[in-house]
C-alpha cells in the first residue's frame, strides 16, 4: 500500500551521489523533498533534475533538502551529476526498498511490454518526520516549483 499524507517517512539509509550514506535519522528534525525518478540521463528524468538544482538555493532558503531517489548505482548518479551539473543529491536505492515502502516501484506497460519500473512521485517530509504532501504520478513541467511553493508553505506553518 502506498504511503498516504500523515504517515511516517520509512526508514532508509541509502547511499548518495559521493558515496556518503544518507539515512532518515540524519535528516528528521527539519523539512526534506524526496523525488522518485525512474533513470538516470534520460530527457524528463534530467529536466527534473535540473528543474530541482535550480532552485536549490531557494529550497535552503525554505530550510528543505532535496533529494532525488532512483534504483541507479552510485557510479551512474556520479556520471548524471557532472553531466548536468546537479546541485540536488541523488540517492542510490538498488535494492528498492525506499522505492517499495512509497509503493512507486510498479509494474508498467510500454509498446505492450510489461515491466517493473519507477513511478514518478514527489514526497514532502515535515520536520516532525511525516508525510506533509505527495505528487503521484509527476508531471515535470512546473513541478519543481510547486513543490518549493508547498516546502514554503511547510516552512511558514512550523
Amino acid at each position: 500500500m502506498p504511503i498516504s499524507v500523515g504517515d511516517e517517512c520509512p526508514d532508509f539509509h541509502l547511499p548518495d551521489d559521493r558515496g556518503q550514506s544518507v539515512s532518515l535519522a540524519d535528516v528528521k528534525g527539519r523539512p526534506f523533498v524526496l523525488y522518485f525518478y525512474p533513470k538516470d540521463d534520460t530527457s524528463g528524468c534530467t529536466r527534473e533534475a535540473i528543474d530541482f538544482s535550480g532552485l536549490a538555493e531557494d529550497f535552503a532558503a525554505a530550510g528543505t533538502t532535496v533529494f532525488g531517489v532512483s534504483p541507479d548505482p552510485v557510479e551512474k548518479h556520479e556520471r548524471f551529476r557532472d553531466k548536468h551539473d546537479l546541485s540536488v543529491r541523488l540517492l542510490s536505492d538498488e535494492d528498492k526498498a525506499l522505492l517499495e515502502a512509497f509503493g512507486v516501484w510498479v509494474e508498467k506497460s510500454m509498446y505492450g511490454r510489461k515491466y517493473m519500473g519507477v513511478e514518478r512521485t514527489t514526497a514532502l517530509i515535515g520536520s516532525d518526520g511525516k508525510v506533509a504532501r505527495i505528487w503521484p504520478k509527476v508531471k515535470v513541467p512546473g513541478h519543481a516549483a510547486e513543490v518549493l511553493e508547498a516546502a514554503r508553505q511547510l516552512a511558514t506553518k512550523a
